[in-house]
């Protein structure tokens, strides 16, 4: 009987995986009160849904988004200082860079807003998986700051793309519309 016990106390030991390692770190405050105010600053009573400033600046065409996406850069930052893995960059670049896409689109990406909260899933990949201290996390390397810079160049790029697109399609609706009346 005792064979057994130990038997299976031997098995249950293995070697700890990174992922088993990996626990919350503690994030500066200036990053969850960012968080906090751009996604859950603001509750509806009664039913307890939440959000924030992203969703109500979002109305504001074409400005409201892009300020908002400004800001979440901040957050992405933040990935390099904690030493954040560079696939998690990528997942959070992702996160915005739908915040910013979807979002742009007339009163779709206003609800979509509401219920996508891209700074607080950033938040969370953050605690999950940064790899120093709030202490530690003063110096990044010149290589991930490229890397990051990369990736800002990219959706700066997406938002020149839709400022031209929404420049065209403007256009073509004043066109339609001007040929329309004369």
């Amino acid at each position: 009987m005792k064979e057994a016990g130990l038997i299976q106390n031997l098995q249950s030991i293995r070697p700890l995986s990174k992922r088993d390692e990996r626990r919350e770190v503690e994030i500066e405050e200036s990053l969850e009160q960012l968080s906090y105010w751009l996604d859950d600053a603001i509750r509806i009573p009664g039913l307890g849904w939440r959000f924030g400033l992203d969703a109500l600046i979002g109305f504001i065409p074409g400005l409201g988004d892009t300020a908002t996406t400004i800001a979440s850069f901040y957050i992405l930052a933040a990935g390099v200082r904690y030493r954040v893995p560079k696939i998690t960059i990528l997942r959070m670049a992702l996160n915005i860079a739908i915040d910013y896409i979807v979002g742009t689109v007339p009163f779709v990406g206003d609800l979509f807003d509401f219920a996508w909260k891209s700074n607080k899933m950033n938040m969370n990949l953050l605690r999950t998986r940064a790899t120093v201290s709030a202490a530690e996390a003063k110096n990044a390397k010149a290589s991930d700051w490229l890397f990051v810079g990369g990736i800002m160049v990219f959706l700066l790029l997406i938002f020149f793309g839709s400022l031209v697109i929404s420049f065209l399609l403007l256009q073509t609706v004043w066109q339609t519309i001007s040929q329309t009346i004369y």
